[in-house]
């Protein structure tokens, strides 16, 4: 009986030991990643650390944007990577040093994904030229994007170098493309992002000193870039791109929050206050951006008579699914204001939910509501740390007119 329990405890070691060879551990440290976009390489860094609680963590670096991606998994030789923000993940097979596999969305049926690898040590996002160009990139420019059918928009850069790493962002109508980063080549820059939703680079070769021409690579297609250095390139008003239709002043809804229940911007919790109205997705990173804004602002400011509704059109039509998208983003950054079920994103379920306005043309949208329940203003798009400047002064901007409802 004892020779039986001895063999029992030296089989049952073996197997825990063989158990724990056999599972995978990401080494610690940096690595860089790249995903397949539009036959390009996209890279990207990012770091793998260990927790207080012996779980692991890998944190996206993009400029100065660190996005912590936890309740990393580990069976066999693979390993998962939750980005729960955006409701997607990468699982990868690892073999010593190196990562393949891909990144999947969960909302997408029967999503074949991006592909995806990664190397272990590698700590620049592009290759180190030894002769980089001598033309900076430094400051503001207008950037034409030119899609497929010859139509332009035009944008705005902002740009700034440190030694050969350069860091900035793009602004748009609709948003920014938040944290870029990258360097120098011979003939120009290279700048990519990835923080979880969209990989995104772009290639830039300078015709001279105050012009350059360049692709933007996404999963949706290849944009062709003109640049133009322009020190006072500025965007269209985001106040005049969305407006009330004729004969509506006020925005009228009842809408369900995570707990299901229903709340009216007509409730008496915001009768005579100032209210601001924010049109989100847990999918749209100018939204978080927004959120992460708006909820410390909210804290220092609610006692002033002001408040906060976010109305979020989520990828499905279902109350479930929207808690388990939005609770994550609520817990993440402390929001205190309610958050309201809208349905799901699409035109058709705008115009349901706000038929007062003339159309949606971003996430997000702001509405600044008076304390006599009249829309006085409307803000499209959302201009992000990553752009510097425009961001101060959209704080600036955003304060001076809350004080000015405050104080009627």
């Amino acid at each position: 009986m004892r020779r039986l329990i001895v063999i029992t405890i030296v089989i049952s070691t073996l197997i825990a030991s063989c158990t724990l060879q056999d599972t995978p551990k990401l080494k610690e440290g940096v690595w860089r990643g790249e995903l397949a976009v539009q036959d390009k390489w996209t890279p990207f860094i990012f770091e793998v650390k260990t927790m207080e609680n012996d779980s692991v963590a890998v944190v996206l670096r993009n400029g100065d944007e660190r996005v912590e991606l936890s309740n990393v998994t580990f069976s066999n030789d693979s390993v998962t990577i939750p980005i729960e923000a955006y409701d997607a993940f990468i699982r990868a097979k690892l073999n010593g040093k190196n990562l393949e596999g891909r990144f999947l969305k969960n909302y997408i049926e029967n999503d074949q994904g991006v592909p995806f690898r990664a190397e272990f040590n590698q700590t620049d996002r592009f290759p180190v030229v030894s002769n980089p160009s001598e033309i900076r990139i430094d400051g503001k420019w207008d950037i034409h994007f030119v899609d497929e059918k010859n139509d332009t928009t035009r944008n705005v850069g902002v740009f700034k170098t440190d030694n050969n790493t350069v860091t900035g962002s793009v602004l748009t109508n609709a948003g920014d493309l938040r944290f870029l980063e990258g360097n120098y080549t011979d003939t120009g820059v290279q700048l990519s992002a990835f923080s979880g939703l969209s990989p995104y680079l772009i290639e830039i070769s300078f015709r001279d000193n105050d012009n350059f021409d360049g692709q933007f690579y996404t999963t949706r297609g290849i944009t062709k870039l003109i640049g133009v250095r322009n020190d006072q390139a500025s965007l269209a008003d985001p106040y005049t791109l969305t407006n009330m239709k004729p004969g509506y002043e006020s925005l009228h809804f009842s809408l369900p929050n995570l707990d299901g229940e229903l709340v009216s911007v007509d409730d008496n919790r915001y009768k005579d206050k100032v209210v601001i109205v924010s049109i989100l997705g847990s999918w749209c990173p100018n939204c978080l951006d927004e959120m992460e804004y708006l909820s410390p602002w909210y804290t220092e400011n609610k006692n002033r008579g002001v408040e906060i509704i976010g109305l979020a059109f989520e990828r499905k039509d279902d109350l479930n699914y929207a808690k388990s998208t939005l609770s994550r983003l609520i817990n993440k950054y402390n929001v205190d204001y309610e958050i309201l079920f809208a349905g799901q994103l699409g035109d058709a379920t705008v115009q349901k939910v706000l038929p007062e306005i003339d159309k949606l043309s971003s996430y997000p949208t702001t509405f600044f509501i008076d304390k006599k329940g009249k829309v006085r203003k409307i803000h499209t798009g959302f201009t992000g740390p990553a752009t510097g400047l425009f961001y101060e002064e959209f704080k600036k901007d955003f304060n001076s007119l809350i004080d000015s409802l405050l104080l009627e």
